[in-house]
């Protein structure tokens, strides 16, 4: 192992994107701490880590609480020297407009925007007096655009991502790797998987991204050299229509 760390907010079922994030960084030689809010998924996550050979520990972490943000920061600088941070904390539904409460719209944006806010001051807190180290976020077709039914959604990830983009202006010129991926599509994941098979059936062959992909970009990410970053990346299948 090289000593460095990554940082995974968001980590789920082992076959959802944030496991396939984690996965990833470890099948580099990075050290990784798995943070999210159900310990079950976290430690099968860390198993499958382990099976291939890499290192993983887990932390408990609401990301709308910033004593627990710090909390999981504090345990993955235990394991060595801090080198990234990946937020792909969110949550989605259906709902329509009038529908929607005033409770259940803040709910989406404690989690979509609040959170990555959390996350990103803690991150550079703890990477700016180093210089370096790359902060990553998870975006999504609703960061560039609104659908019906999903202002709620659409409205929190468009706020993270104008968030992002400040934070990258800022820091950027002092060392910290800022980006943004959206994701235009649906992920092939567990979630996926057991609310909408017959829609992912519909797509076909790689009409959906599959997780591992989409890690293989965040990685490519983390290791650009700084004379050619990139802040925003769009990852979609072939077939996706945008």
């Amino acid at each position: 192992m090289s000593g460095k760390v990554a940082i995974i907010f968001g980590v789920g079922a082992v076959h959802g994107l944030g496991a396939a994030l984690a996965r990833k960084f470890a099948s580099e030689g990075m050290n990784v701490l798995l943070a999210g809010r159900t310990q079950e998924k976290l430690g099968k996550a860390a198993e499958s880590i382990a099976e291939g050979g890499g290192k993983a520990a887990t932390a408990i972490a609401d990301v709308t609480r910033p004593d627990e943000v710090a909390r999981a920061f504090d345990a993955a600088e235990k394991l060595g020297e801090l080198e990234a941070v990946l937020y792909n904390a969110g949550n989605n539904a259906i709902i329509p407009f009038m529908e929607l409460t005033p409770e259940r719209f803040e709910e989406f944006w404690r989690v979509g925007c609040l959170g990555g806010f959390h996350v990103g001051q803690e991150a550079v807190r703890r990477l700016l007096p180093r210089g370096h180290g790359s902060i990553l976020f998870t975006g999504a077709s609703g960061s560039l655009r609104g659908k019906a039914n999903f202002a709620h959604f659409a409205s929190a990830k468009a706020a993270l991502r104008n968030m992002v983009q400040s934070m990258a202006r800022e820091f950027g010129p002092q060392g910290l790797h800022i980006g943004h991926v959206v994701i235009d599509g649906v992920i092939n994941g567990e979630m996926a998987r057991s609310r909408f098979q017959a829609y992912l059936d519909k797509l076909g062959d790689d009409g959906a991204l599959e997780p591992d992909a989409i890690a293989e970009a965040f990685w490519a990410l983390h290791e650009q050299p700084r004379s050619a970053w990139t802040h925003e990346l769009d990852l979609r299948p072939f077939k996706e229509n945008w």
